[in-house]
């Protein structure tokens, strides 16, 4: 495993980090002991960053994370996130006192007396021109609270906003291979300011692990059922908001790229890892299997210029105009 530096925090965390959504729910059936071992793998492959959040599982998520600290010595960086309980999920309610009841229930769920890492979950874009949230968060901060805060967001204009506050240490964002807007400009912007990026939904929902087809079917609680035109939240976190048959069409298109003794699985996360400016990917994994297989793509050879420049033009000709301007 290699790391890299978490924005200005003094971490390296791996490069390959956990997403501890599918282990909360929202992803079909989920087993708390298959969820444990997919925990363990990581940390044994080397991971010692976890993503989580407060709605994943409402809670679920982040006491199986304590749980793991629980039973290992490693020191792990955790990152949640506050703010998706409100309902309804409007800027009002990110204020000072919302935002210290999530955390406080956060602390009890992680069992710790101070949050790694807060960040504000998607909040809608008038938020981020609300310097008093910030404020709020710095006092967090002061207060012993939380150690850092960043942001997670849908657009890369969010994104460009929310780093001109200074103690936003990290943004989280979709970026994958079929979501590539992020790296014109934000990229560029972060690494100046010395922010963190943490690539979610690395692999498109497993559009991007090829295992997928057009006869496949989600359980009813899976957001690939009920959420493939944003019935429940932005279309943008299932499959990219790429149209599924689409989706498809890429990734056979794909297949032709990926190298020997790599998955596709790894040739999509290593896609990511060829961007110095992000931090880390953070895909998710309720199985052991899963995650040991994630990790290894931080050990393989780097991409070649032939494979790059496929994938670009696969995005260009099959992706580009779904997609590239909505977020």
């Amino acid at each position: 495993m290699r790391y890299r530096e978490l924005g200005r925090t003094g971490w390296r965390v791996s490069e390959v980090s956990f997403g501890a959504w599918a282990i909360g729910g929202s992803w079909g059936e989920v087993d708390d002991g298959a969820s444990m071992e997919a925990l363990h793998a990581a940390i044994d492959s080397g991971v010692n960053f976890i993503d989580t959040a407060d709605v994943y599982g409402m809670g679920r998520s982040e006491k199986l994370v304590a749980r793991l600290k629980r039973e290992r010595k490693d020191e792990i960086v955790v990152a949640t996130k506050a703010g998706r309980k409100l309902a309804p999920h409007t800027a009002d309610g990110y204020n000072k006192a919302n935002l210290t009841a999530f955390i406080e229930e956060s602390l009890r769920n992680l069992e710790v007396e101070t949050l790694d890492l807060v960040q504000l979950h998607c909040p809608p874009t008038e938020v981020y021109y609300r310097p008093e949230v910030f404020g709020a968060l710095d006092e967090l901060m002061a207060a012993g609270k939380i150690r850092h805060y960043g942001v997670s967001v849908q657009k890369v204009e969010e994104a460009l906003k929310a780093i001109e506050y200074p103690n936003v240490q990290t943004v989280q964002l979709i970026f994958n291979c079929f979501r590539h807007r992020p790296a014109e400009l934000f990229f560029e912007q972060a690494k100046k300011r010395k922010v963190g990026i943490l690539a979610r939904v690395p692999l498109a929902s497993g559009m991007l692990t090829g295992k997928l087809k057009a006869d496949s079917t989600f359980e009813e609680g899976d957001h690939r059922t009920f959420n493939r035109h944003g019935e429940k939240f932005d279309v943008g976190e299932t499959f990219s908001g790429v149209e599924y048959g689409q989706a498809l069409r890429a990734v056979e298109e794909l297949r032709a790229l990926v190298p020997d003794g790599m998955t596709m699985t790894q040739f999509a996360l290593r896609w990511i890892l060829m961007f110095d400016a992000v931090t880390c990917a953070i895909p998710g994994g309720k199985r052991a299997g899963q995650v040991k297989e994630n990790c290894a793509a931080s050990e393989m050879a780097a991409l070649s210029a032939e494979a790059m420049g496929g994938l670009e033009r696969i995005y260009q000709e099959r992706i580009y105009g779904g997609v590239h301007h909505r977020w």
